[in-house]
């Protein structure tokens, strides 16, 4: 089956030249809730990529959310082409909903050139996707515990119940009922449901924008797992592509939070291929303010 981010989340109809449009909903965190901010990256950089030439690939974005993504209606893409080199191109991106800039990209693009400076970091020495249990998997051991609180419960299933077009399988799974802190840094396989094939490499570089967002904000919390989420939303992203992968198989994605403060969080992300190529680098920050739970309130 063709993934349903090539056929339906990702996929924009042309109004003008440069003008694109997607239908809200597909990929959404939730009922009435906002946008997932990885569908709006993935969508904008599709926008960008219909503005180059087939030969140019995407290296790079830098993305800014300016207000919540309204899952209800449709998000307009403006295309810039701010400019047209003989290496390089930068396209610059407006997404718009209720007339207004929900968010704002640009992307660069390269034509292939060969280099004979090149190093790259090791990748991490992980069980390969084959010997560990998907996200789906884990939770449904959870909700077999007979013991298993109700709030918890629905939680699970709330999970569970959403439409989520990627596959992941979590290296060291957190334990999810717990609230033990742990290091910011997370290791899990991902790749996209369904079938991409061989295509232009642009393609598989929106399915990773759309990827990348997916749990990644998330690291910035494991050490401060005492504290409930009051909000938390991603503010700006940026993603550097390096060598060419297939999103629809397996990736390692390594995430790490090196920082945290003033109601922010920062985190960063690699990509590696399986064969040890490290693929994609990613880099967020978002905001994070949480509230004491009863236990540790000073009344």
């Amino acid at each position: 089956l063709r993934s349903a981010l090539i056929t339906s989340v990702l996929n924009l109809e042309r109004l003008e030249l440069d003008l694109f449009r997607c239908a809200g909903g597909a990929g959404t965190a939730g009922p009435g809730r906002r946008l997932f901010g990885g569908q709006i990256v993935g969508q904008a950089l599709v926008a960008a990529a219909r503005a180059v030439s087939r030969d140019e690939q995407v290296h790079s974005l830098h993305c800014y959310f300016v207000r919540a993504g309204d899952p209800k209606v449709p998000v307009l893409y403006e295309v810039e082409r701010t400019r047209t080199g003989k290496s390089f191109s930068v396209r610059s991106v407006k997404a718009i909903q209720h007339g207004k800039p929900i968010f704002t990209c640009q992307a660069s693009f390269q034509l292939s050139q060969g280099s004979p400076v090149q190093h790259q970091f090791t990748m991490p020495t992980v069980p390969p996707p084959e010997e560990l249990l998907t996200q789906e998997e884990l939770i449904q051991k959870f909700l077999q515990n007979p013991n298993l609180a109700e709030r918890y419960r629905k939680h699970l299933n709330k999970i569970q119940a959403e439409d989520v077009p990627i596959d992941i399988k979590p290296v060291n799974p957190p334990d999810i009922l717990g609230s033990e802190p742990q290091e910011p840094k997370q290791l899990f396989w991902v790749r996209a449901r369904g079938y991409i094939g061989e295509t232009d490499m642009k393609v598989h570089c929106c399915v990773a924008a759309y990827i990348s967002d997916y749990a990644f904000l998330g690291t910035a919390l494991l050490p401060h797992r005492q504290y409930r989420i009051k909000f938390m939303v991603s503010l700006d992203h940026s993603m550097w592509f390096h060598a060419p992968f297939r999103a629809d198989h397996w990736m390692l994605y390594e995430c790490e939070s090196p920082w945290a403060g003033a109601c922010r969080g920062l985190v960063q992300g690699r990509l590696w291929r399986r064969d040890g190529v490290l693929a994609v680098t990613c880099a967020q920050e978002g905001v994070i303010r949480v509230q004491e739970t009863p236990n540790q309130s000073k009344l």
